[in-house]
């Protein structure tokens, strides 16, 4: 989890439907541990489906994982950081406003609205067989995404005013 102790990693949303496809499961799990290979963060919405692959994926290779869940349960079992926010589909927000880039994998309504907040907020979108909407950059596979979506983050990191050193 050493990426996680680097205030410089890259925090990736990774967002999709709690209830997918096994073949969107597999994609999402590519793309957790495509993002933990490349010393990035998975931020997600912290359940199952698309989320929990993620993590599963990143896991698998040492990554650090952030789930940002709507109720006060602990979410997935692959969750190193647990944020319970009581905030129901509004944590959406929380989850896109953490990300410094996205990757969406699939997708139903709650990654419709977590796409819009998304571009809204300037964010860079990779989608793997997720929605046809404008500003959503449509990769052939999951590792294209996953990649494409950490040098997105980066760039978007080095573009952000620093933080106020506390010394």
């Amino acid at each position: 989890m050493d990426a996680g102790m680097n205030g410089n990693a890259a925090q990736i949303g990774v967002i999709g439907p709690g209830n997918c496809t096994p073949d969107e499961y597999e994609a999402a799990e590519t793309v957790g541990r495509k993002i933990a290979e490349g010393k990035g963060i998975v931020c997600c919405g912290g359940l199952g489906g698309v989320m929990e692959a993620a993590c599963k994926g990143a896991r698998s290779k040492d990554g650090l994982t952030v789930g940002i869940v709507p109720d006060t349960g602990d979410g997935n079992a692959y969750l190193d950081v647990v944020i319970r926010t009581g905030l129901g589909h509004a944590r959406n927000v929380v989850v896109v406003q953490t990300a410094d880039a996205v990757v969406a994998v699939g997708g139903a309504y709650g990654t419709l609205s977590e796409l819009a907040i998304a571009l809204k907020s300037g964010r860079a979108v990779f989608g793997y067989r997720s929605h046809a909407i404008p500003g959503v950059v449509a990769c052939g596979t999951p590792e294209e995404a996953a990649v494409r979506a950490l040098d997105a983050a980066r760039r978007f990191r080095l573009n952000r005013i620093p933080r106020v050193s506390r010394e």
